[in-house]
């Protein structure tokens, strides 16, 4: 019924729709229902140590059999730079006085690891059926030890060469993400956030460039986006958005406020949550200090000086200091469950290729 199965072949899914990985708002029961509706449910270990993420895994497992992709970042850890991190906590103390915080007080390091020997051992032991990968790809020995594991392996390219590169370094599928998408920026490849191309723009160019299956990430939320995406030459599409609203997600109560009032025209590209650029909704943060700001630590250092005027404003129930990621398509999300979500984004988008057929 699908009319390109090279994807939900290669990843023994029912329906090719992705529920993108999302640190922060994304646990197991977010994993669970959408792998149990017939799409590939994801679970984000970026901020998890070992044992936290074979803990989720394993609840994963005692509730669904059906496929599970795990996720972790390959960024490079930044070298330390105090007098970058002091500038940074000066940028940010009006805001700590407002809050009646100590801004001289020591932040707790953002838990944002690297894929690693530890993690890779988790995946040996769990044997997920798919691993996926942001900001490129782990060593050859890391990579080579995630295939012997059985998994299938995903990653984010934002450009051609990004998407080639990952093709000749051992992706079996590849994630084209375009300007439009939440959250950090895949790229790898380059530093330059400003020339990323649009989804429609890159989709096309990218499946032509590789032989591997692609699947379309970045402001697809309804059928529409989905036949869209399948027609420009993609297998399947990865959402994330989308699922942020649904009850399984463990989106804090601003960040689904700001998601009902979703525009068109309310998110940018910001650096000031963690160094690394990543799209949100626009907040006082990003307004006042950014969005893009040169004194924001390298990735993730700038998260740590930001956490504790998060967790004040979100004790008020203000969002002003939390990264609201979304795409630019947040508007189109619908409340419901997340299994019920995947199945009525599969049952639109055959619907609309059945009548677009002669």
């Amino acid at each position: 019924m699908w009319p390109d199965r090279r994807l939900l072949d290669l990843l023994r899914i029912e329906h090719p729709i992705i529920q993108a990985p999302m640190a922060g708002p994304n646990g197991p029961d977010l994993a669970i229902a959408v792998s149990e509706a017939g799409g590939l449910g994801s679970l984000p270990c970026a901020m998890l140590g070992p044992d936290q993420a074979r803990a989720a895994i394993g609840v994963i497992r005692q509730r669904t059999a059906k496929p599970l992709n795990v996720n972790f970042f390959c960024h490079t850890p930044p070298q330390p730079d105090p007098a970058r991190d002091a500038g940074w906590r000066a940028a940010l103390r009006p805001f700590y006085e407002e809050f009646g915080l100590d801004p001289d007080k020591p932040v707790v390091a953002a838990n944002r690891a690297p894929f690693d020997e530890a993690m890779c051992a988790v995946v040996e032991e769990t044997r997920p059926e798919v691993v996926s990968f942001h900001f490129g790809l782990p060593g050859p020995d890391l990579l080579e030890r995630v295939k012997r594991a059985g998994a299938v392996v995903l990653s984010s390219a934002t450009t051609v060469a990004e998407a080639r590169w990952l093709e000749a370094h051992g992706a079996d599928a590849i994630i084209a993400q375009g300007a439009e998408a939440g959250g950090h920026r895949g790229m790898f490849l380059s530093e330059d956030a400003g020339a990323q191309a649009g989804l429609f723009a890159l989709l096309p160019q990218v499946a032509d460039a590789v032989r591997v299956p692609v699947a379309a990430a970045g402001g697809v939320a309804d059928a529409r986006g989905i036949v869209a995406s399948l027609a420009l030459g993609a297998s399947g599409v990865q959402i994330g958005t989308a699922y942020l609203v649904t009850p399984e997600a463990t989106t804090p109560a601003p960040h689904r406020a700001a998601l009902r009032a979703a525009r068109d025209d309310g998110t940018a590209i910001t650096n000031v949550y963690t160094g690394r650029p990543a799209r949100g909704i626009v907040t006082r943060l990003m307004r006042e200090v950014g969005p893009m700001s040169p004194a924001a630590p390298a990735f993730p250092g700038a998260a740590g000086a930001v956490q504790p005027l998060r967790a004040a404003a979100e004790a008020k129930g203000i969002g002003d200091f939390s990264p609201l990621w979304a795409g630019q398509a947040a508007a189109l999300a619908r409340e419901m469950g997340a299994g019920e979500l995947t199945r009525k984004l599969a049952e639109e988008a055959l619907g609309r290729l059945a009548r677009s057929r002669p």
